[in-house]
């Protein structure tokens, strides 16, 4: 049975995008108009945990300002997973479970539940931390929108005005110069960003995870345009992609594995179609950018839900789930039945096929 709330806590896990700080400050509204409890800001996510000489109360003054702020204001971290949490001891790096620790510090400092926005990793920890005893709620974060249980994730809507602009302004450098212009955009498990960026921006060829491409069918496309009297090609590529041909598309490192750092994939594809097509082409790399910025109206008005959603759910009692958005309503899901599972495109989906019906290329 949950214990009657009066402190509530607050962390951003993982990594950051526009509407952060939108939750942040609907969670420390609802919490105090409605409720009337404390809400602690726990910087530096399940960090501020670990070591919580930093935690800090947040009022009005804090959050005024930040709906329209890119970022967090509580800061955050992809690397303070609290059941392997690498430590220094004896000039070495030794991984631990402090897990013990944290929730202890959950009782020291007096919080009766827990608000954690993130994406899948930083839901995973927080599902432990609830079968552990914390009264923990979740609310869904990634510029990817690849968490299957919401329709949709803060911070996606953002990223793809950031892609589209790019692409937009890249098609007239490309038409002048008579360029192929590859852009690299986010997208590690799912193509989402690179496939409606694609579509907004009128890309010719959009590759992405879900969907084995060729060179040779890239070409083509590149060809079957300049036959027509186009010559310059614009190609989104998700940073996802691993392999063409079959074969890999970057070399695999033993510090990265399978995840290249960002640009590798853009640059690597970039020089492979320009020696085979024989034509110019430049690569362009959002990166980080596509975190960043200012939040969309639509980004602040689903973080400002979010975050009020997720005050409900702690009012009442309703622990270890998750918010979510389903058919336009704000819901919410088991933190057991979020994670784990990626919403990824489907190859077969009505985008892909709008894509198609539009001449896009997939390099299949």
């Amino acid at each position: 049975m949950s214990k009657p709330v009066k402190t509530i806590g607050i962390l951003t896990g993982g990594g950051d995008c526009p509407g952060l700080n939108a939750v942040i400050r609907a969670v420390v509204k609802a919490a105090m108009i409605r409720y009337g409890w404390t809400v602690l800001g726990i910087p530096d996510g399940y960090d501020g945990l670990i070591w919580p000489e930093k935690i800090r109360p947040l009022g009005a003054g804090d959050i005024s300002g930040i709906l329209v702020r890119g970022g967090t204001i509580l800061g955050t971290s992809n690397r303070g997973n609290p059941f392997a949490y690498p430590m220094r001891e004896n000039g070495q790096t030794v991984v631990k479970d402090v897990s013990p620790l944290l929730l202890a510090n959950l009782a020291k400092i007096g919080l009766d539940a827990l608000v954690v926005v993130g994406g899948d990793g930083t839901q995973k920890i927080a599902l432990e931390l609830f079968r552990r005893g914390a009264q923990v709620v979740g609310v869904p974060k990634t510029i990817d929108n690849d968490l299957s249980a919401t329709e949709v994730t803060f911070g996606f809507d953002t990223a793809l005005r950031t892609a589209t602009d790019a692409i937009d302004k890249l098609h007239t450098t490309a038409e002048s110069h008579h360029r192929i212009m590859v852009v690299e955009v986010m997208g590690r498990d799912a193509g989402w960003i690179a496939l409606q960026s694609g579509i907004a921006g009128g890309a010719d060829v959009i590759l992405i995870p879900e969907v084995p491409f060729s060179l040779e069918k890239i070409c083509d496309k590149i060809e079957q345009r300049a036959a027509a009297g186009r010559h310059f090609s614009i190609i989104v590529v998700a940073e996802g992609c691993r392999t063409i041909d079959g074969h890999p598309l970057f070399p695999f490192s033993e510090e990265r594995r399978n995840t290249p750092r960002p640009g590798t994939v853009a640059n690597a594809l970039g020089a492979l179609v320009g020696r085979h097509a024989g034509r110019e082409t430049r690569v362009t790399v959002l990166g980080h950018i596509q975190r960043g910025g200012s939040p969309s109206p639509f980004d602040r008005v689903l973080g400002s839900r979010f975050g009020a959603a997720a005050v409900d759910l702690v009012a009442r009692g309703e622990f270890g789930r998750m918010v979510c958005l389903q058919s336009g309503s704000i819901q919410s899901t088991p933190l057991e039945e979020a994670v784990g599972v990626l919403k990824t495109v489907d190859p077969n989906g009505q985008f892909v096929g709008t894509a198609r019906s539009l001449g896009v290329s997939f390099g299949d």
